[in-house]
């Protein structure tokens, strides 16, 4: 019976990993509006992504989630060709989060402050699925969250990595729902 249900499991696993590294999330094709656009730093193609959106006009605001402590607004401006009508008006920088988790946290307290009703999440295409999950448990449950995948060319190693995170992440959610947390 154990064997059984040790290689039920794997097979679920399995089937799961194939379903997150064949359908990864795509990046939005179509114009789509938000009150705000939460990018999350760690990738390439992030930022400019989202920079190109705020300009585009397609939000009014853009939160840069778990920059180092270290980068000033100056030197980010600098770094992105950033206009600084838009560095003072649109563009907040975020210090406080250093995990995915912690990003989530960020982007609700940025998301309350501005009394934001949808935000377009961008994050590289591996990375979306538990971005997206942890933000959705922290954020209020009336936020529209809109998914705007950064397309790349993972590895397998980086799919296997993020796959069992976001798995690990789920069960952990399970748990903490089951005893009442």
């Amino acid at each position: 019976m154990f064997r059984r249900l040790l290689s039920l499991l794997l097979i679920a696993w399995a089937l799961g990993f194939i379903w997150f590294a064949v359908f990864l999330p795509r990046p939005i094709v179509e114009p789509v509006r938000t009150d705000g656009i939460v990018a999350l730093t760690g990738g390439g193609g992030r930022i400019p992504h989202a920079l190109d959106v705020l300009e585009r006009g397609r939000a009014g605001k853009l939160l840069i989630s778990g920059v180092d402590r270290e980068v000033r607004p100056r030197e980010f401006a600098a770094e992105y060709k950033v206009p600084e009508r838009l560095m003072t008006c649109c563009i907040v920088l975020g210090y406080d989060a250093v995990d995915t988790r912690s990003n989530a946290v960020e982007t609700t307290r940025w998301v309350k402050e501005n009394k934001l009703r949808s935000v377009r999440l961008v994050t590289t295409d591996w990375h979306m699925r538990r971005a997206a999950f942890d933000l959705s448990v922290e954020a209020p449950t009336n936020l529209i969250i809109v998914e705007d995948a950064v397309a790349s060319k993972p590895s397998f190693r980086i799919l296997f990595i993020e796959y069992n995170k976001y798995v690990a992440r789920l069960v952990v959610w399970l748990g903490a729902k089951a005893i009442g947390w």
